[in-house]
């Protein structure tokens, strides 16, 4: 067997490539759109693409899949449930793909997603049980996915990790996250085992109610542009250029360079509506980083544009991206909304707060040991 994972720095997730030595037929599964890293290995490999897998919509980066699959003339797959726009091999729970003496059994994983799947990877001649298994966004190291969107559940999301972690211990997971939005409390390592994470993942050893009460209350931001991104991994519009691909250098303003900047910059404000609504910079305008590329169009160009957040983590990927899609004059407030505060500078409040869940800062640092 041959198995490689690719790591994605700027969106926090992974792919990966398993195939046959002996017959040379391989799969990927969860490809971003960068395909060059992939052909390369093909053809390094000669390897004949048979398979290309999403284990479920993404909504935080755009999939490479159907670009893929159509190049290599390979199979696109998802399961069944899945609903998109574009015709695909449906794969059903307890299915098994063969790639010559592998086998590829397909394990229906809902919880961050109606249609999520995990896929456990066999080798007969090795061991008649599974060496690994791939997770997508249900069990992460250290976490599990969030179900709060997307047809999320998160007692279906209890019952498949607890289907997961009664795999055996030596099986190593291979999640399709190793930090970023998707899981508050990845490890950043990005790969583990099942023993290891029955015994000292905090999430999965939870029983039942504290589970599904932690997913409920620990609400994340939505993922930056994920409003376009999950449109475009549906099929239902073309908004590739909505990923963040390029580490754009925009400035990161202090609290004295913002003041000499704040007369004639527009403000804007990328976090959840209910955090706006609990205190903002005066002046400022609220469009979520979920929405930013469909609301692309209500920001002036010719202005300069200055980013805000809790923390500073959101607001400086926003503005990578807003310099990605073709703003030449945008910055990001670094102390951002906290740092603000501390200062004791005023902010503005609504009077009535909206309804729903408070929502938890996503930052992009490693956290956690293990």
């Amino acid at each position: 067997m041959y198995f490689k994972q690719f790591l994605n720095e700027l969106v926090g997730c992974a792919s990966y490539l398993v195939a046959s030595r002996q017959t040379g037929e391989a799969a990927i599964v969860d490809p971003g759109v960068d395909l060059s890293q992939y052909d390369a290995l093909l053809r390094d490999r000669h390897f004949t693409l048979r398979y290309v897998i999403d284990t479920h919509i993404h909504a935080d980066h755009v999939s490479g899949a159907r670009a893929l699959a159509a190049e290599h003339g390979a199979e696109l797959c998802l399961f069944e449930g899945a609903r998109v726009s574009y015709p695909f091999r449906p794969l059903y729970d307890g299915e098994e793909l063969s790639l010559g003496q592998l086998r590829l059994r397909i394990v229906h994983t809902p919880g961050h997603r109606p249609e999520l799947i995990s896929i456990l990877i066999i080798n007969p001649e090795r061991s008649p049980e599974p060496s690994m298994v791939l997770t997508g966004d249900s069990l992460l190291v250290g976490d599990v996915g969030r179900p709060d969107f997307g047809g999320g559940d998160a007692q279906q999301q209890y019952d498949s990790v607890g289907r997961l972690l009664r795999l055996p211990d030596w099986v190593a997971v291979f999640p399709g996250h190793f930090e970023g939005p998707c899981g508050k409390h990845m490890c950043g390592r990005p790969s583990t085992t099942v023993g290891f994470e029955r015994l000292f993942n905090p999430i999965a050893r939870m029983d039942r109610e504290p589970f599904v009460d932690k997913l409920a209350g620990e609400v994340p931001a939505r993922p930056l542009n994920m409003i376009a991104i999950e449109a475009t991994n549906r099929g239902a519009v073309d908004a590739t250029w909505a990923m963040l691909t390029q580490m754009s250098e925009v400035p990161q303003l202090s609290l004295d360079e913002f003041d000499a900047v704040a007369e004639g910059s527009f403000l804007v404000d990328v976090r959840e509506p209910v955090e706006f609504a609990s205190g903002h910079l005066p002046g400022s305008v609220n469009i979520p980083q979920a929405e930013l590329a469909t609301r692309v169009d209500e920001l002036p160009r010719d202005r300069s544009l200055v980013t805000v957040c809790l923390s500073g983590a959101r607001s400086f990927r926003s503005a990578q991206f807003l310099a990605q899609a073709g703003f030449s004059q945008v910055s990001s407030l670094e102390p951002g909304i906290s740092g603000w505060l501390v200062a004791g500078r005023a902010v503005d409040a609504d009077e009535v707060q909206p309804d729903g869940p408070g929502v938890v800062e996503t930052e992009w640092a490693h956290a956690g040991a293990g």
